[in-house]
């Protein structure tokens, strides 16, 4: 789908028992990309001059889509499935590929970053408002929960052979 260069963000889901593409969709608008970590607070005694800090419960906001499109009713249906409970709490692994401005020699668009989902559940749906006036897309909002993210950045082609520091193909695990 590289025709709509309006698109920034391309999202690709995945069955995750065998790695088939089941739903992908374009959208210009992502959010949510976000973790928060509560620390676990203890009191020692005797330690008069702070609390003791250890790593808590990290917790993901919901993945925001926004004025999408798709070539098939794919996220619908899996909404749908999802929803009435025809197959209850089908999880999907997923991939946001974000674009960076450049086309590469086959012109096709060059993606920048890649964020990976993990345990992806679909909890909104919102098609756009229709009126004969105005120039929609299809899709407005989809809400997706998830489990685990991590980010995956292409490899660079410009490496300095005195780098300690792994910066091509590093892939950030955030479980």
């Amino acid at each position: 789908m590289p025709e709509f260069i309006a698109f920034n963000f391309h999202v690709n889901l995945y069955n995750e028992e065998n790695q088939e593409m089941l739903c992908q969709g374009l959208f210009s608008e992502v959010s949510g990309l976000e973790l928060t970590m509560e620390p676990k607070v203890i009191s020692e005694g005797g330690r008069n001059w702070g609390e003791i800090q250890r790593v808590g419960t990290t917790k993901f906001s919901p993945i925001v889509l926004k004025r999408g499109i798709t070539q098939h009713n794919d996220l619908w249906s899996w909404f749908d499935t999802v929803s009435r409970g025809n197959n209850y709490g089908y999880r999907m692994q997923g991939e946001i590929v974000v674009y960076g401005p450049g086309l590469d020699d086959s012109k096709e668009r060059i993606p920048a970053i890649t964020w990976k989902l993990g345990g992806v559940l679909p909890t909104k749906f919102k098609g756009a408002d229709l009126s004969s006036t105005a120039a929609q897309v299809a899709i407005e909002e989809v809400h997706l929960a998830i489990e685990s993210l991590t980010i995956e950045r292409p490899n660079s082609s410009t490496s300095s052979a005195n780098s300690n520091t792994q910066q091509s193909g590093a892939s950030n695990a955030i479980p």
